[in-house]
């Protein structure tokens, strides 16, 4: 979505049509080489002379701005004029109104936004009037307490109102120690789905300050423009054409600087290349046969990488290579040499269901224990033939947990030295030994001695304590020769955790 930029003219027309489109001319030149960027709105202010200013101070042009509001006073034609204008030189229209009769004015004009300035920020009257035309509202919030800024952004969410808040301070110009830039952010933490924007009025010098406030969050900037001439001079807060244009040039630069910050940044392929080039090369610890899966124990890591070889950052636990041909010794393993399956999303996917399931039992877990993950016939698989498992200790005696997820079942095997006692904590099931069919509840115990073949499933999800002799590695047999062939049916996590 394009960053909006308001270009506030004010008064500084200075009461004239022609001085006018004059401002708008000249800003639309250096406004556009950054349209397909940026959205521009010029800024328009309108009060109602004849009710906005008090009975009994009609006329008393002793009072500063009681005088330049009479004497730049423009009438509804004039803006109308100033308004096709700025559709004609490609700039969008906003209009802060300063009373209800001037609200239906802006309307009448059909323009793009209506802007709440600071002093209006909590003028009820005026805002109750703002929400019946459902115009896109922009508001600046300078010098509105917390509880004022939530009463207004709720008024407007709650009636469905596109609205956007703008950080500004009312004091013109503004010191650098007065600033506060960083309440952009506290406002973007405090209402992240909120568009939160940044009204600017420091010394028009100053091209620092916007960049600061887009790096904090802001997507929208406003800025008092002008143009002078020898009877018309700008005020202390307005920026000049150049002024403006190094303050745009300062803005998009940083927007180039500050890059991408809603999706993680795609690399050019001149990154990926230099950074692949200094990665470690996979090459054959010995000569290596089509149908071989890759591991430690065949393959080494060496720089420099060869062009399209497989390098160490693409080996992980979760990742399968299969050799699609025969490798010589020391050979690079190339990329169109293997067929990799990656199993990472589908052991996210089962870690979290284990998770839930902990949860749902109430079971009391060791924090540092780790999870064992057997996919027996693969990981594709796993939620029919599959068990998780949690080894709490393992001395002369050892502690198991056992899960099995819903709807899944554990081969039959044998240990040939194990003795092991299951102990049902949680949920039901069916254990099968040596061809007899035991009930698993909860609270049920059964003891299962060497070399007796067993085999246990559950429907609906069901957590074993086993309680039993030494485990040892090699004591698991199953009397499904595949199983016993598959050397990477299980997967060892350490940090597997999800609250």
């Amino acid at each position: 979505m394009k960053k909006l930029i308001i270009l506030e003219m004010a008064n500084n027309h200075s009461g004239s049509v022609e001085h006018g489109k004059k401002i708008i001319h000249t800003y639309s030149k250096l406004c556009s080489d950054y349209t397909k960027k940026y959205e521009f709105v010029f800024k328009f202010q309108y009060r109602d002379l004849e009710t906005f200013i008090r009975k009994d101070m009609k006329g008393n042009l002793s009072i500063p701005l009681i005088k330049r509001f009479s004497e730049t006073k423009l009438e509804n034609e004039d803006f109308v004029g100033l308004i096709d204008f700025c559709h004609k030189c490609n700039f969008g229209v906003m209009i802060t109104p300063f009373d209800e009769i001037s609200v239906e004015r802006a309307c009448e004009h059909k323009v793009d936004y209506l802007k709440i300035a600071s002093c209006s920020f909590g003028d009820w009257p005026l805002i109750e009037k703002i929400s019946e035309f459902n115009k896109k509202v922009v508001a600046s919030c300078a010098g509105a307490d917390l509880q004022t800024i939530e009463n207004v952004l709720s008024f407007f969410q709650n009636r469905g109102i596109s609205f956007r808040l703008q950080h500004c301070v009312g004091e013109y110009p503004t010191a650098n120690k007065d600033l506060n830039v960083n309440q952009v952010l506290f406002l973007k933490k405090k209402y992240p789905n909120l568009d939160i924007g940044f009204s600017s009025h420091e010394n028009p010098e100053m091209t620092s300050i916007a960049p600061l406030a887009l790096a904090l969050g802001a997507t929208s900037f406003e800025k008092h423009v002008a143009v002078e001439t020898s009877e018309i001079k700008k005020n202390a807060y307005s920026t000049s054409p150049n002024q403006f244009s190094n303050w745009l040039k300062s803005l998009n630069e940083a927007d180039e600087i500050l890059g991408e910050c809603n999706s993680r940044y795609l690399p050019s392929m001149k990154e990926s290349k230099s950074l692949r080039n200094l990665q470690r090369g996979l090459f054959a610890k010995r000569e290596l046969h089509k149908g071989e899966n890759l591991s430690h124990n065949n393959v080494y890591f060496a720089f420099p990488p060869s062009e399209n070889q497989l390098t160490a950052n693409d080996f992980s636990k979760y990742s399968r290579f299969t050799l699609k041909t025969n490798i010589g010794a020391n050979e690079p393993i190339l990329i169109n040499k293997v067929t990799e399956e990656n199993i990472r999303l589908q052991i996210k996917e089962i870690v979290t269901d284990i998770c839930e399931i902990i949860n749902e039992s109430k079971l009391t877990v060791p924090a540092d224990v780790d999870l064992e993950i057997s996919h027996h016939y693969g990981i594709k698989n796993f939620k029919k033939f599959g068990l998780s498992m949690l080894t709490v200790i393992n001395r002369e005696y050892c502690k198991k947990i056992l899960i099995l997820l819903p709807g899944q079942s554990h081969p039959e095997q044998y240990h040939n030295q194990k003795e092991e006692t299951f102990h049902v904590l949680w949920g039901e099931g069916i254990l099968i030994i040596d061809d007899k069919k035991h009930a698993l509840n909860a609270g049920a115990v059964h003891t299962i001695l060497p070399k007796q073949r067993h085999y246990f499933e559950s429907k609906n999800g069901i957590i074993i304590e086993e309680i039993s002799s030494t485990h040892f590695v090699n004591d698991s047999f199953y009397t499904d020769k595949k199983i016993m062939q598959n050397k990477e049916r299980k997967t060892l996590l350490t940090h597997w955790r999800i609250s």
